[in-house]
């Protein structure tokens, strides 16, 4: 009687999966394997770490150890630093801030410093870059993830407390992680033998002033120890001198709310998910011409047109009307349709594309667009925020600005197009910080795949403002 071919879901070794025929047909020599290359995409519910990013759920204590938090945090903690610092290798976590450095090397770099002395965790919560909007929705609505998030890998890293330097704007935000700390306090679970592991590990809360340069981790520093945010040129590096002249390590938000699950789950588990070196879930925030904006947990290395299509319903008029998107954050070049097809979502994936993962805040822009307008607000945005420490950055990014500005203006001549990317060149690579890269890589993007649009603008007259809407206009 013949039997139906069985799939199995065991993975072969290049990646794909293995089909298996059944026993009677493979004694009968006809028993052959066929690879299907990998997907990504479409996480399942029971493997969201964030559980309750849409605010459903109670975020205060009770609700948050209903949904696993704090489960074994004792056990965790009593294995010790470098158990900790293993898991976080063997998962591949890189950091969610933007940079992706491997976050198990990263805090490790706190056991190398001179003992005696304290050691720091600062995290960073200034979510400044435009389009961004992950790590607010973390300390709006599942706070404890983070709190216990700092005790983890504050752990891992001997530290004798946090700070959290969070957005002065995020009101919200800043008095549901307060009422997080305070609970946690109460319980035990923090302060002195924190869990009763008999572990002393403090958190507190910093509010900043609204600058996006204190977004840098050197500069975060600064402005806690009350000084102007500007960078500090390394070396030395913060996990040697950092907060206070201490050894600090500076994290991102996602990167270390996430930790807890991993030990609790296992390095392996979460490295199941995505491509290799770009293993994980990953919150990404999709904004603009879309047609139900979102932030949404999903699996690395995810296509981003399935990104858009699946959790977003779409771009606005159809995948036809896509004129551009910007994959990682106002930082990252932008990218044309014919790219966004194929592009995966990940480290990897979009630098090989010529831009880069980022903050994973997707903006969206359909045809009705005027992609030169929207690209220039955001240097316009660049210029403001610069603290002026770095000639080129300073004087650079006001140059930039203008430049373009005669080109929305229909005022620029031929050869400028060529001479804004030289002074992107400039620009970049030539500063204390990213922000000067960060200036410099979305007009980078708009002549490399828009050449045409900046040509155009050279035959307008005067005071012309021919397009739609600026990027200032896309969430309308």
């Amino acid at each position: 009687m013949f039997r139906p071919i069985q799939r199995v879901s065991a993975l072969a070794p290049s990646g794909g999966r293995i089909l298996r025929l059944p026993a009677p047909v493979a004694r009968r020599g006809l028993a052959t394997v066929t690879n299907v290359p990998k997907t990504y995409g479409g996480l399942r519910d029971q493997d969201r770490i964030f559980t309750n990013l849409y605010g459903r759920h109670d975020y205060r204590l009770k609700g948050a150890q209903a949904r696993g938090d704090w489960y074994k945090t004792k056990e965790i903690l009593l294995k010790g630093d470098d158990w900790i610092i293993n898991e976080v290798k063997a998962s591949g976590l890189r950091g969610r801030g933007g940079a992706g450095f491997p976050s198990g090397l990263k805090w490790s770099f706190m056991g190398k410093s001179s003992p005696g002395r304290p050691r720091y965790l600062v995290i960073n919560a200034d979510e400044g870059e435009p389009g961004t909007c992950k790590d607010r929705e973390i300390m709006r609505h599942d706070p404890h993830k983070l709190v216990e998030g700092c005790l983890v890998a504050g752990r891992a890293m001997n530290a004798n407390a946090a700070y959290i330097y969070i957005r002065g704007e995020f009101y919200n935000e800043a008095s549901s992680l307060q009422v997080a700390i305070d609970e946690a306090y109460k319980a035990g679970l923090i302060g002195k033998n924190a869990c009763g592991s008999g572990y002393d590990f403090d958190v507190y809360i910093h509010r900043g002033a609204g600058a996006y340069i204190c977004g840098e981790e050197t500069a975060l520093i600064e402005s806690i120890e009350g000084k102007q945010g500007k960078p500090r040129l390394k070396p030395p590096f913060p996990a040697n001198v950092g907060l206070f002249g201490c050894p600090t390590t500076v994290a991102n938000v996602e990167t270390v709310a996430v930790a807890p699950t991993i030990c609790r789950r296992g390095g392996s588990w979460f490295a199941g998910f995505g491509r290799e070196r770009n293993t994980g879930t990953k919150l990404f925030c999709i904004s603009g011409h879309v047609n139900t904006p979102c932030t949404v947990e999903e699996e690395m290395s995810i296509p981003l047109k399935e990104l858009i299509e699946r959790h977003c319903g779409g771009v606005r008029g159809g995948w036809d009307n896509l004129l551009a998107v910007i994959p990682g954050g106002a930082s990252t070049p932008l990218l044309p349709p014919a790219v966004c097809d194929d592009v995966l979502m990940d480290f990897d994936g979009l630098r090989d594309a010529q831009s880069g993962l980022g903050t994973a805040a997707v903006i969206v822009m359909d045809k009705s667009t005027d992609v030169v307008a929207a690209i220039t607000r955001l240097s316009a945005f660049f210029r403001h925020e610069s603290c002026g420490q770095c000639t080129p950055c300073r004087e650079g990014t006001s140059w930039l600005y203008h430049m373009m500005d005669r080109f929305t203006r229909g005022q620029a001549r031929p050869q400028e197009i060529d001479m804004l990317w030289e002074l992107t060149k400039q620009i970049e690579g030539h500063t204390i910080c990213a922000l000067g890269d960060a200036a410099a890589w979305p007009i980078q993007g708009l002549i490399r795949h828009f050449r045409p649009e900046l040509e155009q603008r050279l035959l307008a007259g005067p005071g012309t403002t021919a397009g739609g809407p600026a990027l200032d206009q896309l969430s309308a």
